[in-house]
């Protein structure tokens, strides 16, 4: 264990109506600097893009991992995306010292863990943690338009647009769909 190490830990797409929850850390080196880094929600997706390719190059260590559609169906999404965060920090290729989850839940850790209100505007370790679990969820979220085109999820992303809705209604539910979710669940119900 780094006695000065930070990890920030983030997680993306607890909000949408469809695909699975991503989670990232990082682990940045003090000795460099990435400028820019933000709340991924405040940057456009091209200069995600290109953050999330510097922070990849530039950080002494990060990871990505997801829970899947199943597991937060089963375990609700609030526990499916402390699961996600575990994965991430469980596969970092380096023990921190700490560390700082953005929001007000921490996933069970074998190193302290403190939970951070508006981390991913205050803490750059968690900025860079948001920019990597957003980038990777949108790319999966690209993989499973080819896959579902019907529903624009090029677009929304899975989370509960206008359109994703009227799709909805219009085709019913996929793989992806978040059967605990209200909108899905009623959908299945009224279709049983």
């Amino acid at each position: 264990m780094s006695q000065w190490l930070i990890c920030g830990v983030d997680e993306a797409g607890r909000g949408p109506l469809a695909g699975p929850v991503f989670a990232a850390c990082v682990v940045l080196n003090p000795q460099s600097t990435i400028p820019g880094l933000a709340d991924s929600k405040q940057l456009s997706a091209a200069r995600r893009e290109q953050l999330a390719s510097e922070i990849k190059y530039c950080a002494l260590a990060w990871a990505i991992a997801s829970a899947s559609v199943e597991e937060i169906d089963r375990l609700n999404i609030l526990q499916a995306s402390l699961l996600a965060m575990k994965r991430a920090v469980e596969n970092l290729s380096l023990e921190p010292a700490v560390a700082l989850v953005d929001g007000l839940h921490c996933p069970r850790l074998k190193f302290p863990a403190r939970a951070i209100v508006k981390g991913d505007c205050r803490i750059p370790e968690i900025m860079a943690a948001s920019i990597l679990a957003k980038t990777a969820r949108d790319a999966e979220m690209l993989a499973q338009h080819l896959r579902f085109p019907q529903y624009g999820f090029d677009r929304h992303k899975g989370y509960p647009t206008s359109q994703h809705l009227a799709a909805l209604q219009a085709h019913g539910v996929c793989a992806i769909h978040r059967r605990s979710f209200a909108p899905v669940k009623a959908l299945v119900k009224a279709s049983a």
